[in-house]
């Protein structure tokens, strides 16, 4: 196992709280790392083709990326990862901006954090297995569970909307509750 791991600067949006260089000197340190270093900007073109790059070069088989939240760029990551030739799930993103440099001051203790989240990406995507993706076919038709008024007036807005619906009711009629008042 071959791991490779990415330090984002983000500018100095990550950079101004967090020493990257030490980061990315620290993780190299680690057993299952082969390669650890930091860049200015990650998500870039040249941050991603630095990824490409190292992955062709050191034969990595697994990425941990330390930069933003997985929600901004992980999308980003797995797609040079892919075109890399790695599965696009084993990659992991350590979020350092959100966690580190953006809720510390202290410098020392947001590298500290830092190395620490990133030590545990490690140790995730060192036990990540690939995934491949799945289509399962979709059937358009509604189950609705219980005749009572609601389950009966959501099949007719189901209809309305050119959809079958069918309704499954434990009791002999629907109705429910309302049925039993008209009686």
């Amino acid at each position: 196992m071959k791991i490779g791991v990415f330090v984002c600067h983000c500018g100095t949006n990550i950079a101004q709280t967090v020493d990257v260089e030490e980061v990315a000197k620290a993780i190299s340190l680690l057993p299952k790392v082969k390669l650890s270093t930091d860049y200015k900007y990650m998500c870039s073109a040249p941050g991603q083709n630095l990824i490409k790059k190292a992955i062709q070069e050191q034969g990595l088989d697994r990425v941990v990326v330390c930069a933003c939240s997985p929600g901004l760029h992980e999308k980003t990551f797995r797609k040079c990862l892919e075109e890399a030739g790695i599965n696009p799930y084993l990659v992991e993103i350590a979020n350092i901006r959100e966690h580190c440099s953006w809720v510390h001051r202290d410098r020392e203790k947001a590298t500290r954090k830092a190395i620490e989240i990133v030590r545990l990406a490690v140790a995730k995507v060192s036990r990540d297995k690939p995934l491949e993706k799945t289509y399962v076919p979709i059937e358009k038709k509604v189950l609705i569970i219980g005749g009572g008024i609601s389950g009966i007036q959501s099949a007719i807005d189901i209809s309305f909307a050119k959809f079958p619906a069918v309704i499954v009711e434990r009791e002999p009629s629907i109705g429910g509750r309302m049925a039993g008042l008209i009686r």
